[in-house]
């Protein structure tokens, strides 16, 4: 994981280029499904909040990137999911490999649509 960052933008500025355009590419996909999230860093790792509230975790590492959290309930998606999944609710990309971002754009949809109906209640 990368050091401590007062930004997002510093936060993926850490790591090698590959893994950066993975990072931005992420980070472009969550905000596409929540535009007004306000971004910082939080745990040491990029999150996306709605009315000061988490939505949303992303972070580096040197062998795969990772979403967190993961809603579940969802049985088709838990399936699919279920190659990616590190522990309950971390979704881990290997950087070795191709990115599913249609499996990725489902599981940032599904986490948005649980969390943010509960910070706005």
């Amino acid at each position: 994981m990368a050091p401590t960052a007062a930004s997002i933008d510093e936060y993926i500025s850490t790591f090698p280029a590959a893994t950066q355009e993975i990072l931005q590419e992420l980070r472009r996909r969550v905000l596409a499904a929540l535009p007004d999230a306000q971004e910082r860093i939080s745990y040491q790792i990029p999150t996306f909040a709605v009315d000061g509230q988490y939505v949303i975790y992303m972070a580096g590492w040197k062998h795969h990137v990772s979403v967190y959290p993961v809603p579940r309930g969802d049985d088709a998606l838990d399936a699919d999911l279920a190659p990616y999944l590190s522990g309950q609710s971390t979704i881990k990309l290997p950087l070795k490999e191709a990115v599913p971002w249609d499996l990725v754009d489902r599981a940032i949809a599904a986490q948005v649509a649980a969390r943010v109906p509960q910070i706005r209640r």
